[in-house]
């Protein structure tokens, strides 16, 4: 999927991103940042990378959400003394030996490195990859305005920080973290056949939940877990879940 990289810059960049996204910008004093804009309501609406870039942030986001989350961070920006302009900078990724200037992925050091200079990246199989180490992609797990972050794996992919004190979405999330048990979540899945992306996923005639990415015989879904303990279908795939969640 296409990305496009904003440059966010002045005296207020820090505080004003610290208010707003899931997860701390101090860690990036150790490097690149993955974190999540959600609704007041707790849901998804886009996530991205921050990357440090000397006196400017690089908000690394999929393009086709771009246009939208620079429209709302400029509606939040107010009277901060905050700069948000698109740039032609690059993303290129790859999991083989890290070039010199490129960043680990802060999701999984297994993702590989991402640079914003024009190095070349390889041929990884992103997709079999991410099915391996169930990490979800911008809209396709991903889906605005009905992904919960904690339900597709951002605790363990280190894209939240429930330490950091508030910010938009912060009371839903902290509240699914303390107060309740993940009844739903993003798991990885065998997949016998092969169903479209988005396939409901059914226990007999109940819906249990939803088949994503596909590769080599596996699958990311996105399940009810008290209904998802025996044989599934989605569309003309058969689905089993040996209930491990990652």
């Amino acid at each position: 999927m296409d990305r496009t990289v904003f440059r966010i810059t002045g005296a207020d960049r820090l505080d004003f991103l610290q208010n707003l996204v899931t997860n701390s910008v101090k860690r990036l004093e150790r490097g690149a940042v993955w974190a999540a804009l959600l609704t007041p309501q707790g849901k998804y609406l886009a996530d991205f990378f921050l990357v440090p870039a000397g006196d400017a942030v690089l908000l690394d986001v999929a393009t086709p959400l771009a246009a939208d989350l620079a429209k709302r961070l400029r509606m939040y920006r107010l009277r901060a003394d905050v700069q948000i302009e698109e740039t032609e900078l690059v993303m290129t990724r790859g999991t083989g030996p890290a070039p010199e200037g490129a960043l680990p992925d802060p999701r999984d050091p297994a993702m590989g490195w991402r640079t914003y200079d024009g190095t070349p990246g390889d041929d990884t199989d992103w997709e079999a990859l991410r099915v391996a180490l169930v990490v979800p992609e911008t809209g396709i797990e991903l889906v605005p305005n009905e992904s919960y972050p904690l339900e597709l794996g951002f605790e363990r992919l280190h894209g939240v920080d429930f330490r950091k004190g508030c910010y938009v979405g912060q009371e839903v999330t902290a509240r699914m973290k303390h107060k309740t048990e993940l009844k739903k979540g993003l798991v990885q899945v065998t997949v016998e056949g092969a169903a479209p992306v988005g396939s409901e996923i059914l226990a007999g005639d109940k819906p249990a939940g939803v088949l994503y990415t596909q590769s080599g015989g596996k699958g990311l879904a996105w399940l009810r877990f008290d209904r998802a303990a025996g044989p599934m279908t989605a569309g003309d795939a058969a689905v089993s879940w040996d209930g491990h969640r990652p």
